[in-house]
């Protein structure tokens, strides 16, 4: 079948939004990912929550592009990040009308992560947001193993799993435990892969993770085997930071030759998945509305 494609901020970080859009719209996607705070003291600031003439500016783009936004990121609830710090940044995704927020919980008290994660998804559901909780190896929710006992812990009707092909691979997580979750935890899935052997420390895995990942077939991760198990019509959102290859093309043709890449290997291929069942479309949940 034919996929809808989202370009992920982290693949074009130098862009400010309008410019994001403006590049995904030409390069042929049909969605973008915004990141409106940041994650490292040394990227670059988009402060959608308190520039309104940047959002000005992004809501320009998106109606003179066609392009949505996907999803806006991140609620990254550490020891220090409650619930309601992220409020502003639920309220730019419902603004730009992201249905997706994503979260991560890097928090070493389980279930003080767990309450946190259960209230923002209490505070995004009045305004029809759904919250990914991502799992990379190198947090204190590190696998997908982890993510299901929040998942089923908190038990919304907004709360689910947004797996990266990434971070799923360098988990050692389960095929046959992704099978088996419930069809409506996805809404979406980031897509790149890598060498199948992972870097020998943490810092070597987020170096990886934010500079240097691969066009999906070209790794060893098993991105068709990891998509096998999750439902067909999800998004796909192409988080490929790459910067050693973006240096030598230009960002936009960058943009554009990923999503050529990931085209070529995903676009009309299908599979059985491991447990031997068809691929499902999402089921959805009773008393939420996506």
């Amino acid at each position: 079948m034919k996929h809808r494609y989202s370009l992920a901020h982290l693949s074009a970080l130098m862009l400010p939004p309008p410019d994001l859009i403006e590049v995904a719209a030409r390069a042929g996607y049909d969605f973008v990912g915004l990141r409106t705070n940041r994650v490292t003291t040394d990227e670059p600031l988009y402060a959608l929550t308190d520039d309104r003439q940047l959002m000005r500016e992004t809501k320009a783009r998106l109606t003179g592009t066609g392009v949505r936004v996907l999803d806006i990121e991140l609620a990254r609830m550490g020891p220090e990040q409650d619930a309601r710090s992220y409020l502003p940044l639920l309220e730019v995704a419902a603004e730009l009308d992201a249905r997706d927020v994503i979260g991560q919980l890097p928090d070493p008290d389980r279930a003080r992560a767990t309450e946190r994660f259960a209230e923002l998804c209490d505070l995004g559901r009045p305004l029809g947001i759904h919250i990914n909780l991502e799992f990379p190896s190198w947090t204190e929710t590190p696998d997908l193993a982890t993510a299901t006992e929040v998942l089923e812990a908190v038990n919304r009707p907004n709360a689910g799993i947004l797996v990266d092909m990434l971070h799923f691979g360098r988990s050692g997580s389960s095929l046959e435990q992704l099978s088996r979750l419930p069809r409506h935890w996805f809404r979406y899935a980031h897509l790149c892969d890598a060498p199948a052997e992972a870097p020998a420390d943490k810092r070597g895995l987020i170096h990886a993770a934010r500079c240097e990942r691969l066009f999906p077939g070209e790794g060893g991760l098993g991105v068709r085997e990891i998509l096998a198990c999750m439902p067909d019509d999800i998004p796909y959102a192409l988080e490929i930071p790459r910067l050693s290859l973006a240096r030598v093309l230009g960002i936009e043709e960058y943009v554009r030759v990923a999503l050529d890449a990931t085209r070529r290997h995903l676009d009309g291929w299908t599979g059985p998945r491991p447990d031997g069942g068809d691929r499902r479309s999402p089921v959805a949940h009773p008393g939420f509305t996506p």
